[in-house]
């Protein structure tokens, strides 16, 4: 079993009590992992009609990168859709990331559950959106799924002694547990988390705490998706593949 550096002894941002046992993290070992991720889709069609030349388009995409925060440490051969969510920090808390933290890469074990994890955020955005009131107001965005490499000290919350809190785990909306034990995770050097899927029952995840988590390979099996979100339902599709998912508000 590979050995995990020990928590810092300061770690005020934890709460009094955790759902987990110190000796827990006796636990920790190598995993991998093949993981799905789905992103909406940045192809270089958005910035080719603002120029004329391949030469002025490398030009506004130099600039555009300097704009931008700097790579994550250690990140540097890693491909941009590997390294992306850890360069920015959000607002929006998420499972295991609390608002402002630091990023964390979230993947899947298949398509469908990846589509259902992005699924549920379209219909939180498209429900609390003052302008969309309408059952039939609709948002359209493209995808871009890709299946990439996981290999890390990692934390398994679907094997014992951790599933002995699975009903935190898998709060559907109550992430203060899970938040928690991101912190307590990255201090003690894990690099990321596999865990049931939410939205996908049967499904697995995992989030990926530090870039060091993924292989420096090139993402493979790309594929390009639409969503539709409505008030209604969420409905995913590749009609190349001829798949559709869907999903009731």
């Amino acid at each position: 079993m590979d050995s995990v550096p020990q928590a810092s002894a300061h770690l005020s941002s934890l709460p009094d009590e955790v759902p987990w046992h110190l000796e827990w993290f006796t636990t920790v070992a190598k995993l991998q992992m093949d993981a799905w991720r789905c992103v909406e889709s940045q192809t270089e069609v958005a910035t080719l009609r603002l120029v004329d030349s391949r030469e002025e388009h490398e030009a506004l995409e130099a600039m555009l990168e300097a704009s931008k925060p700097p790579k994550p440490e250690g990140s540097e051969p890693l491909h941009y859709l590997l390294f992306t969510p850890f360069r920015y920090s959000s607002p929006t808390p998420s499972r295991f990331r609390r608002a402002g933290e630091g990023g964390v890469w979230y993947g899947a074990d298949s398509v469908h559950a990846a589509c259902a994890e992005v699924a549920y955020w379209r219909m939180r955005f498209i429900l609390d959106s003052a302008g969309l009131k309408k059952d039939d107001d609709e948002v359209v965005t493209s995808h871009t799924i890709f299946c990439a490499q996981i290999c890390g000290t990692a934390i398994d919350l679907l094997s014992q002694p951790w599933v002995e809190s699975a009903a935190v785990w898998t709060h559907p909306q109550d992430y203060s547990g899970t938040q928690a034990l991101a912190v307590e995770a990255r201090a003690r050097g894990v690099e990321w988390i596999r865990y049931a899927s939410v939205r996908h029952p049967g499904g697995n995840c995992a989030a990926v705490l530090s870039a060091s988590g993924l292989v420096a390979a090139p993402p493979f099996h790309m594929q390009e998706w639409r969503c539709r979100a409505t008030r209604q339902r969420v409905l995913f599709s590749n009609r190349a593949l001829g798949l559709t998912y869907s999903w009731d508000c």
